[in-house]
């Protein structure tokens, strides 16, 4: 498992507990210190799409201007992703082929304490 976000983020903090008091075993890539490549969003993207990625609730989507905002579409929102990763819904979690975003304790529970 391989999980994605940023150290100070208090659901990745959320996380990474859960899994260590779970025996879980994952390697943690922050995304703001260690960066984030175009192949790896892209890959995301396609997994479960540029919408789902993209945090509309956060500090950094309400500091865009509007018309970044009003007019995002997939090929906007990659890149704004890149140049600023703190958009991004955390954690990002890579498990086989599987990618997930977001921490439930009830849903990692289900899946990953089998």
């Amino acid at each position: 498992m391989k999980l994605y976000g940023i150290k100070n983020c208090d659901t990745v903090k959320k996380a990474r507990k859960w899994l260590d008091e779970n025996g879980v075993a994952y390697t943690f890539h922050d995304f703001k210190k260690d960066g984030l490549d175009d192949t790896l969003l892209t890959c995301w993207e396609q997994a479960i799409g540029w919408d789902t990625l993209l945090n509309k609730r956060g500090t950094t989507w309400r500091k865009l201007p509007d018309e970044v905002r009003d007019t995002i579409s997939a090929q906007t929102a990659h890149q704004i992703m890149l140049d600023n990763p703190s958009i991004i819904k955390r954690p990002v979690v890579e498990h086989g082929d599987e990618v997930s975003v977001g921490f439930s304790a009830n849903e990692w529970a289900a899946k990953y304490l089998n």
